[in-house]
């Protein structure tokens, strides 16, 4: 779509139009200060980069290659967002500016009276980039809209994407309103494609097959390896290794849902974990550790963690704001003896998207249909907002609706959860650190292997104009186990390189600037 087209698309897409001009609520005369300067805090490290750090006034700073400077005097923009408070997690910056964006990149950030073709009044509202969920799944075209109401504008497959590459970008590609991309699924694709049965090693000449699946995988866009060994307990050292020095060789990640839920074994699988990226060198993730690899003793294994990061490990971990966990009542998970395992009954168990609480005599006819269900009770809130509280912790969903809405209620509730409940209700964390859980934060941890995302998870001058606008007073998640299809509230606007696919708090569902998001080895 050339420039003028896409403007044009743009303006219809943010309401009324008179002229080329965005009919809106004027903004206040009333100038405020420039920014606000943060206290020092430590820099939080990921993939070798540091984010939040102190800024000093003045606006955020401009990405190296973002070109010169626009006199906002003397220029029109294209969008101007202006009267809100502008938070770049990246930097740390916080403050009262104007953004001005063309062509769906930002291209000035400064004191208010920016001229514009269309105006975003964000008076009373945060404007943060846009929300980069680092554990969903495929964007299929129901969910990813929930998606888009929760303020994602980056949604990232990292638990594993259950097809080939080239299968999944083709099929996704200019199909979403937000960007997407995904990792080599160890899981799916060792049954997929080597026909293997998950609780059996593989042979030595599988596991090099495997290893070449996955380098050629990896070269057609997927970003790192999603490992599973918990739902393929058949899983080997020897298998990982090679898989991982295949990431390795290509500058990946590894991914993990650890080996065990099992309080008693948890420990280890994020010591094996932990191990593998000594051994090795591998930077490496664990996912949704709160629900896996630290349920019961999440002090002694965030411990563990950073007693890795201090060694100089690269090792990050990410959760979703519920205090319980849901499955597949057909997974290794609902082995012998998983009531006294989580500490649950029958009764704690409730169908995803229905009313329906499981018994003794209801939970084989469910397990017969592999049902997914929520566990309720089955994490401490202790040891989530101790999770919650760490620094270099990020925010995923592990979810994506689908149409039957057998789904956990993060699916459509994750970040609004995270900024409404955690963040104003009860104070868990503060707003700006929030925000580099679910931006800044993301964005490092992927980065190093997809090109683009370079511009992603940053408010700063040359960064794609990817931004939530929410109202920090009202925002908050709806959907709850038996309404799983319920969308979050108080988030105003979303736009996608520059294009709205929410507009006061409208879903635009003819606009899909979604972009497909491969790897370096793809570029």
């Amino acid at each position: 779509m050339g420039f003028g087209a896409a403007s044009a698309g743009l303006v219809r897409a943010l309401g009324p139009v008179k002229g080329q001009s965005l009919v809106l609520p004027p903004v206040p005369d009333a100038q405020s200060e420039a920014a606000v300067e943060l206290s020092a805090s430590p820099p939080v490290t990921v993939g070798g980069q540091s984010a939040v750090v102190k800024p000093g006034l003045g606006a955020p700073p401009a990405l190296a290659d973002a070109g010169p400077e626009v006199d906002p005097a003397n220029h029109v923009f294209d969008i101007v967002i202006s009267g809100g408070r502008v938070i770049d997690p990246m930097s740390g910056f916080d403050g009262m500016l104007d953004v001005g964006i063309d062509a769906g990149v930002i291209t000035a950030i400064g004191p208010p009276g920016f001229k514009a073709r269309a105006l975003l009044d964000a008076t009373d509202r945060v404007v943060s980039p846009g929300f980069v969920d680092i554990l969903s799944y495929e964007p299929n075209p129901f969910g990813i809209w929930f998606k888009a109401a929760d303020g994602v504008t980056t949604n990232f497959a990292m638990h594993g994407v259950n097809n080939y590459a080239g299968a999944f970008f083709a099929r996704y590609e200019g199909a979403t309103p937000i960007h997407f991309g995904g990792a080599f699924h160890q899981h799916f694709l060792r049954a997929e494609d080597l026909g293997a049965r998950p609780d059996l090693p593989l042979s030595q000449k599988q596991i090099e097959a495997f290893a070449d699946l996955a380098r050629r995988n990896l070269a057609k866009g997927f970003a790192g390896v999603a490992f599973s060994p918990e739902y393929s307990p058949g899983t080997t050292i020897d298998e990982i290794d090679q898989l991982a020095a295949v990431a390795m060789e290509l500058g990946h990640v590894g991914f993990f849902h650890t080996r065990s839920s099992d309080p008693a074994k948890s420990k280890a699988g994020v010591v094996e974990v932990i191990d593998l990226a000594r051994r090795t060198g591998l930077p490496v993730h664990v996912s949704h550790i709160h629900s896996t690899g630290a349920t019961f003793h999440m002090e002694e294994t965030l411990g563990l963690i950073e007693s890795a990061r201090d060694e100089g490990l690269d090792v990050t971990a990410c959760v979703y704001p519920y205090d319980f966990w849901a499955t597949t009542l057909g997974s290794f998970r609902f082995g012998v003896g998983w009531q006294d395992r989580y500490r649950i009954t029958y009764e704690d168990l409730q169908i995803a998207g229905t009313d329906q609480r499981l018994s003794a005599d209801t939970f084989i006819g469910a397990r017969d249909q592999n049902k997914l269900v929520a566990a309720l009770g089955s994490i401490p809130e202790v040891e989530l907002q101790m999770a919650l509280k760490r620094s270099w912790m990020i925010l995923g969903s592990d979810s994506i609706l689908e149409t039957s809405l057998n789904n956990h209620p993060r699916a459509c509730g994750t970040f609004s959860r995270m900024l409404g409940r955690y963040v104003r209700d009860l104070g868990v964390v503060d707003l700006l650190p929030a925000l580099a859980m679910m931006t800044s934060l993301p964005t490092m941890r992927i980065e190093g292997m997809v090109p683009a995302m370079k511009r992603k998870g940053r408010l700063q001058r040359g960064a794609d104009a990817d931004i939530t606008i929410f109202n920090p007073a009202t925002i908050a998640d709806q959907a709850t186990v038996s309404r799983t299809d319920l969308p979050a509230v108080g988030i105003d606007h979303v736009l996608v390189e520059g294009q709205a696919v929410m507009i006061f708090g409208e879903l635009k569902r003819s606009v899909r600037p979604g972009r497909a998001l491969r790897s370096e080895a793809s570029a």
